[in-house]
């Protein structure tokens, strides 16, 4: 009887046969990289197509940095025909904008108003566009859904001039609310001059430009959780609260981990339009944050190194923020921003 015959050629190796130099035993050869040139002409379209993004990102985020060097001059515009020879002039001072920065009761004022701006929206304001983006994702009426959601989407594309008219012609002092209340022999609230609640009131007004174009991600995110698990948990008798905490909220927690980061990341950027419009109505102990100190103290004054020192502080603080917020979603087992390869 004859043996079996045996398999040769590259796809069947002899189990004797001894492994390649510089490769594991066991361990499939490495497929060669395509050359740059030929990945150039295979992608040319998709290149050109994000080459416009690319540019913006470049001109508009990454060559500003270089600027930070003002923060450590004493910067003058004037001393040269260009910028160029206005920072070969400057003197440098080393941290003294710093050290003149941490010294200005200014300047923590609008460290504390941003911070407390910031913890109070992360609290009413950060879950409703979650809430919201269950709702809407529970309707049953197709129609009925994408009414309710262009008409939420709309206060986004309003600008903050806009919409702080509106909240001034519903709740100002000649308003309607307090000519509501005048007619009802009621004394008016004092809502758009009042300093104690402003806090509440920018974030209302957050709210309502922005909690619509929040659930965009939210409901992307609800559309790739896979529907028959909602079948099974509905025929084992859960309930809808069940299902929404077992089923929904898992699903969106990554998504709201990410969200949440960048958030922080962001947390002394509340804004500054918003702030500005509003800072002569309550005053500057309660309207300042750090956008709109930097406008009043270095743009408005000429002192441009003062303001850069600011910005690159609140640059430093969302950079440790986002690394410790990536670092704790790590330790909850979520991917965060990025991850370890």
């Amino acid at each position: 009887m004859s043996e079996p015959a045996v398999l040769a050629g590259p796809e069947r190796a002899r189990p004797d046969a001894p492994a390649s130099p510089g490769r594991p035993p066991g361990r499939p050869p490495r497929r060669g990289r395509v050359p740059l040139r030929t990945r150039l002409r295979r992608d040319w379209q998709l290149l050109a197509m994000v080459a416009p993004g690319f540019g913006i990102l470049l001109v508009f985020s990454y060559l500003p940095i270089a600027g930070n060097v003002i923060a450590f001059q004493d910067y003058n515009p004037y001393l040269g025909d260009n910028p160029w020879q206005a920072f070969a002039h400057s003197d440098w001072i080393g941290f003294g904008q710093f050290q003149l920065l941490f010294s200005d009761p200014a300047f923590w004022d609008a460290f504390r108003n941003t911070l407390a701006i910031t913890a109070f929206q992360l609290v009413f304001f950060f879950p409703l566009p979650i809430v919201l983006a269950i709702a809407l994702h529970n309707l049953l009426s197709s129609r009925l859904r994408g009414l309710i959601q262009t008409i939420v989407y709309l206060p986004h594309f309003f600008s903050w001039v806009l919409v702080v008219t509106f909240f001034v012609a519903m709740l100002g002092g000649a308003g309607l609310l307090a000519q509501t209340m005048r007619d009802a022999g009621m004394q008016p609230w004092n809502v758009m001059t009042n300093p104690d609640t402003f806090i509440v009131l920018v974030t209302v007004e957050a709210v309502w430009k922005d909690v619509g174009w929040g659930t965009i991600v939210f409901l992307a995110a609800l559309s790739t959780i896979d529907q028959n698990l909602y079948e099974a948990a509905a025929a084992d008798g859960a309930g809808r609260w069940r299902r929404l905490w077992h089923i929904t909220l898992p699903g969106l927690r990554p998504v709201i981990v990410l969200l949440l980061i960048l958030r922080l990341g962001d947390a002394l950027s509340v804004g500054f339009e918003q702030f500005l419009l509003q800072r002569d109505a309550v005053g500057r102990q309660a309207a300042e944050v750090l956008d709109t100190f930097v406008y009043h103290f270095s743009i408005a004054t000429g002192n441009y190194g003062y303001g850069a020192a600011a910005g690159l502080f609140k640059a430093v603080i969302g950079l440790v923020l986002i690394l410790a917020a990536n670092r704790v979603a790590h330790m909850l087992g979520e991917r965060g921003i990025y991850s370890k390869s």
